[in-house]
């Protein structure tokens, strides 16, 4: 499979603490008593995580996390990166709030190459800190971006998290884009959270002919869910399929139903059900068919949105492997497609599509 949007993981030994925080959106941990081993995703990968360690299945959270630290975090990484069996990842590196694994060391670890995705935040944030000048920061991206490196595949936005996805569809001008590049440079800390920034960071990426993926539905708590609806995008999208520029829709848990009208409707929006997949644990198979009730099957793309725990890219895998395949299935009993269909379906959401839209090599 071609996991087209993760995050690279912890290369350090982590106590139960560290262990669980990477298990939930959450910004802390929760009251005394209250576990994220007791949740959907505890128990998917009390499930399908363990055997990768020598473990039995459902082994307890103890003796799971005992084996891991015997194992040693370079050991464990290397097994689960292994066990997802990818063919290409696409790394989104612009969310380090410590040391973890850049795309090189993922895609050794996994033995396939790995891409880099540049979060078009940082970029415009980076322009700030340097301390260019606000006429001079709109060719300053630019000119950053055009400059990338031939790993970087696609750009990322996280207006999502910041001002929310009702952006309007218009190109902002030079001049608004300057004043809002002031106000910017004027914080201690530049941080973009203005929609006009926004906006003109996903032209640029279309300008630059990559592909823009948006940070859709869940996420941690700085996420305001109410914003987060991709039917907010909508005057943005046909603005950019008129450009020919691919949105890739990311995540969309609640709101994958209507990411999935959007994929039917617009020519160029694609979307996937990453982070939600290994969430959802048990139930993933229900996320995924309802994804596909509208999506076109050529639209619909693998993503794990993998970060900090290597075991997240193995159960997202697994997970998604196991929903699609129960799903094509059904349909072949039902008589809904042949079974060649489905094995020409399945090849296209787990691989295909992502090496079309971003113009990956086929594996060797």
């Amino acid at each position: 499979m071609a996991d087209h949007h993760c995050h690279g993981v912890l290369d350090r030994e982590l106590d139960r603490a560290g262990f669980e925080a990477l298990l939930t959106e959450a910004e802390t941990g929760g009251p005394p008593g209250v576990s994220p081993f007791d949740s959907q995703i505890g128990f998917a990968l009390r499930r399908w995580c363990p055997p990768v360690l020598d473990l039995d299945a459902h082994a307890a959270p103890d003796d799971y996390l005992a084996r891991r630290a015997e194992l040693g975090a370079a050991e464990v990484n290397r097994r689960f990166l292994a066990a997802a069996g990818l063919e290409s990842l696409c790394v989104d590196t612009g969310y380090t709030p410590e040391a973890i694994l850049d795309p090189p060391g993922l895609g050794r670890l996994a033995g396939a190459p790995a891409y880099e995705i540049v979060r078009l935040e940082t970029v415009a944030e980076r322009v700030a800190a340097d301390g260019v000048d606000a006429a001079r920061f709109a060719d300053e991206v630019r000119s950053r971006l055009a400059a990338r490196g031939p790993s970087v595949v696609g750009a990322k936005s996280i207006a999502a998290y910041r001002a929310g996805l009702e952006m309007a569809g218009e190109r902002p001008s030079a001049a608004r884009v300057a004043e809002a590049a002031g106000r910017l440079m004027r914080q201690d800390a530049p941080r973009v959270h203005d929609e006009v920034l926004h906006r003109f960071l996903v032209w640029c990426a279309s300008d630059a002919g990559l592909p823009v993926q948006f940070h859709v539905g869940l996420g941690d708590v700085d996420a305001d869910l109410r914003r987060g609806d991709p039917l907010l995008l909508l005057d943005l999208l046909r603005a950019l399929a008129d450009a020919g520029t691919p949105a890739m829709l990311l995540h969309n848990y609640p709101f994958h139903r209507r990411a999935g009208y959007l994929a039917q409707v617009l020519p160029n929006v694609y979307v996937d059900a990453g982070l939600a997949t290994h969430n959802l644990g048990h139930r993933a198979p229900a996320l995924l068919a309802e994804l596909l009730e509208l999506a076109p099957f050529g639209k619909v793309l693998y993503s794990s949105d993998a970060f900090g725990l290597a075991e997240l890219y193995h159960l997202g895998a697994v997970l998604f492997r196991r929903g699609l395949a129960g799903i094509m299935e059904e349909g072949v009993r039902d008589g809904a497609w042949t079974a060649a269909d489905a094995d020409r379906v399945a090849a296209l959401v787990a691989s295909g599509n992502a090496r079309r839209v971003y113009g990956l090599p086929a594996p060797g």
